[in-house]
């Protein structure tokens, strides 16, 4: 085989802007669920001019800014808008001096450098093995990162890291781990009081506790009839999470959606429905409207307005375990209760998302080596003889929410993200 024209010798000024270009391009292009429901960067125009920076749309459940020329800070401000509300008018009555304002919020979050190293091993390393050990380590460290950022997402949006710790399997771990604030980054917030649905005898309701633990039955799994509630839930809630709008879809304004990301064992159950094969062709034709986004497509079923989706992770708490929830409704002060001391070794409980726009905010910062967000470097060793690689990243993540004015009261409210918690059985006691 003839020697390649063209290469880029190790060590050579420029290899790490270079590759880390590469690296975000990967990253912002993964084909996973978290990455579909980030809206596309919009062209710049007078509303992202106004955001004073490079955001993404809204009416997706995850916005993306990349305010990579501010000052250097380790904060990222969001503009977000205010939901507002008011009174038509009528006939002669003067108008001026009446209008509606409109308000937009800023919120921050912080951004903080994650890092993977992976050692490549030494001289003789190549010598005893057939494999490249950069081109290894390089889709090995992408999987890492792309791994973390996503599970980083789905905590944030569920509120909690719950307990199954498959450790091979995850990069964020359980919170009672010694770095797990630094991990996650920013504050993992429990769901606010409005916005946190426990499942039961077919129906929905907010968290109810009874003796420290949740009122809640080996019997409230994920069914037709609890779908069929958190759509009537959403139907008369007061400012329901705003519905999802997919770039191109015809169908977005006559026939609005939102999204249920469901755990495994969730979407297990609610599959074995007679129906279930329709809910999957209700969702390949509406895919024919949304331009064939990738999200209708493969195991989503779409039921009565909701796009049923199965979440590779599960967001678990078994038996005895901590579950934290806000008691009131307009303080984000958190409480504890546990899993039934019934659910024993044979079930537990799940936590499914509802999912609407500006759901959580996801910033980026500029790395100094590369003056992106992703970085790659290789760095040796003992005088040239150990080899290790490295995958870095400036970002963050936090759920966005405000406290919404209804009139009467104040409700302190997570914007675009509902959870639902619903009985599973398992296989094994816990893992």
């Amino acid at each position: 085989m003839s020697e390649s024209k063209t290469n880029t010798p190790a060590g050579q000024a420029g290899n790490m802007i270079h590759q880390a270009v590469g690296v975000f391009n990967t990253c912002s292009q993964r084909n996973t669920q978290m990455r579909h429901l980030t809206g596309a960067m919009p062209q710049v125009g007078a509303a992202v001019a106004a955001a004073k920076g490079n955001q993404s749309k809204t009416s997706m459940p995850i916005v993306q800014a990349q305010n990579l020329t501010k000052f250097k800070g380790d904060e990222i401000t969001f503009h977000l808008d205010n939901p507002i509300g008011g009174y038509p008018v009528m006939g002669s009555d003067y108008a001026e001096g009446k209008g509606i304002g409109m308000s937009y919020s800023e919120d921050k979050l912080r951004i903080n450098q994650a890092r993977f190293p992976i050692d490549m091993g030494n001289t003789m390393t190549t010598f005893r093995t057939p494999f490249d050990q950069r081109r290894m380590a390089r889709p090995k460290a992408q999987k890492l990162m792309n791994q973390y950022m996503d599970q980083s997402i789905l905590v944030h949006l569920s509120g909690a890291r719950g307990f199954q710790d498959h450790r091979i399997e995850w990069s964020v771990p359980v919170n009672t781990h010694p770095d797990y604030n630094k991990i996650m980054v920013n504050r993992v917030k429990a769901p606010t009081r409005n916005r946190h649905l426990v499942a039961g005898a077919g129906t929905i309701a907010e968290v109810k506790v009874n003796s420290g633990e949740l009122v809640i039955a080996t019997t409230d799994t994920l069914s037709m009839e609890v779908l069929d509630s958190v759509r009537m839930w959403g139907d008369n809630v007061p400012l329901p999470p705003p519905p999802v709008e997919f770039d191109n879809d015809q169908a977005a304004t006559d026939s609005p959606i939102r999204v249920l990301l469901a755990t495994p064992a969730q979407y297990s159950g609610f599959s074995t429905h007679p129906a279930f094969r329709s809910f999957q062709a209700n969702a390949h034709a509406r895919a024919r409207l949304a331009k064939d986004h990738p999200l209708f497509l493969g195991d989503a079923g779409l039921w009565n307005g909701i796009l049923i989706l199965k979440n590779p992770k599960a967001i678990r708490f078994y038996a005895g375990d901590e579950i934290r929830y806000c008691a009131a409704y307009d303080k984000e002060d958190e409480s504890v209760c546990r899993v039934p001391a019934s659910f024993g070794d044979k079930w537990a409980v799940d936590r499914g998302l509802l999912l609407g726009g500006q759901a959580l905010a996801m910033a980026f910062g500029a790395s100094e080596h590369s003056g992106i967000p992703f970085f790659w470097s290789e760095e040796p060793g003992d005088h040239g003889d150990k080899m290790e690689m490295l995958i870095g990243a400036i970002w963050g993540a936090s759920k966005i929410r405000f406290m919404v004015d209804h009139g009467d009261h104040e409700e302190l409210t997570d914007h675009g993200v509902t959870v639902l918690d619903t009985a599973v059985p398992i296989m094994k006691p816990r893992g």
